[in-house]
């Protein structure tokens, strides 16, 4: 079968409905080529994890995560299994994005830039 599994397309579509706050803040800030006319994307599939945001092209993941996510074992492998494939991966918590996000769009411009 080619391109993602039908099931990660309804999981990532329903994800982009039901965005936190933080995700909301940060895509309002990051779509539409905002930042150096990098073009992001929400909620994407990628090998067979579903990704807050993606620049295709820079094969950026940015991950938005919440206190659930705080030592995870399973983030520790997802972002392993997409270095692998090539991508590089930015975490922040709900926190930074909401109380920083002047610094959150800085240090995404920096890795941009790599």
């Amino acid at each position: 079968m080619r391109g993602p599994a039908r099931k990660t397309i309804r999981i990532a579509r329903r994800l982009r409905v039901n965005q936190t706050d933080a995700e909301t803040v940060l895509w309002n800030r990051i779509r539409n080529r905002q930042i150096d006319g990098h073009k992001f994307v929400r909620q994407e599939p990628l090998v067979g994890y579903v990704c807050d945001f993606v620049c295709r092209e820079r094969r950026l993941v940015v991950e938005v995560d919440g206190g659930q996510h705080n030592e995870s074992d399973v983030d520790v492998i997802r972002d392993r299994r997409l270095g692998e494939e090539g991508y590089r991966v930015l975490r922040f918590w709900n926190n930074d994005v909401l109380g920083n996000i002047e610094g959150v769009l800085v240090t995404i411009q920096a890795e941009l830039l790599k």
